[in-house]
């Protein structure tokens, strides 16, 4: 738990910036998951129950109840689409003044032999031009909640989210591994406004891990971070 920062805590949940790489639950090949190192910290009747997931590569905020009562009805709440649910991503943008600024992707996405309907809201919140590259940072807001539905529906759009080592561009990902050290899915959980068993409301934002200014950045930047690495003292 040192390791997972808190981004908020009162009498009902507590709420972490959940670390990339991080499995939420366990299962077969997982060695540690949020889950069981909850269940390690906390003692069982005051162990926080998970209450909705993440991916293991996308980090960001998680909220987690404090008791059954909490559990229930925040789990009620994000089954009722009551909750806004916000994340950062960044794709490979082909440069067009012309291209809308915002929009939402409406499509079907095949769950279990299934094809259900996913909405997906989302705006551009900045670019970064970089020779002939356009790097695109998305805000997206969920209005379904479908397995992988941003990952999916981005691919779909023909912008996978640069990282993806399942829906994304497997040559671009490893061409920037190479050259620009790119380990991560470029997907980060940033705000979640949720209302408050009591009445209130719980507004939680949580900022992208640094490696997201691996392509935001501008070259003179990015040039000046890298030469102050190569000249530190060992």
């Amino acid at each position: 738990m040192k390791k997972i920062p808190v981004l908020h805590e009162d009498g009902h949940c507590l709420v972490l910036n959940k670390p990339p790489g991080l499995a939420v639950q366990g299962g077969e090949g997982v060695n540690a998951s949020l889950d069981s190192i909850l269940a390690k910290e906390f003692l069982s009747p005051t162990r926080p129950l998970l209450v909705h997931r993440l991916d293991k590569d996308t980090s960001g905020v998680i909220l987690t109840a404090k008791t059954p009562d909490a559990a229930a009805f925040f789990s009620k709440i994000i089954a009722g689409r009551r909750a806004v649910k916000r994340y950062l991503a960044v794709c490979r943008t082909p440069a067009s003044p012309e291209r809308a600024q915002s929009g939402v992707i409406k499509t079907e996405l095949v769950i279990k032999g299934i094809a259900k309907h996913a909405e997906t809201a989302w705006k551009i919140l900045r670019e970064t031009h970089d020779d002939d590259e356009t790097w695109t940072l998305f805000e997206l807001e969920l209005g379904t909640g479908r397995m992988h539905q941003i990952r999916r529906s981005l691919a779909q759009e023909g912008f996978p989210i640069l990282g993806d080592d399942k829906y994304g561009d497997f040559k671009l990902n490893k061409q920037l591994r190479k050259e620009r050290g790119l380990k991560n899915l470029l997907l980060h959980s940033s705000r979640l406004i949720i209302p408050l068993p009591d009445g209130g409301m719980l507004d939680v934002c949580a900022p992208p891990p640094e490696y997201f200014d691996l392509l935001l950045q501008d070259r003179t930047l990015r040039e000046q971070k890298m030469q102050a690495r190569n000249t530190a003292p060992p």
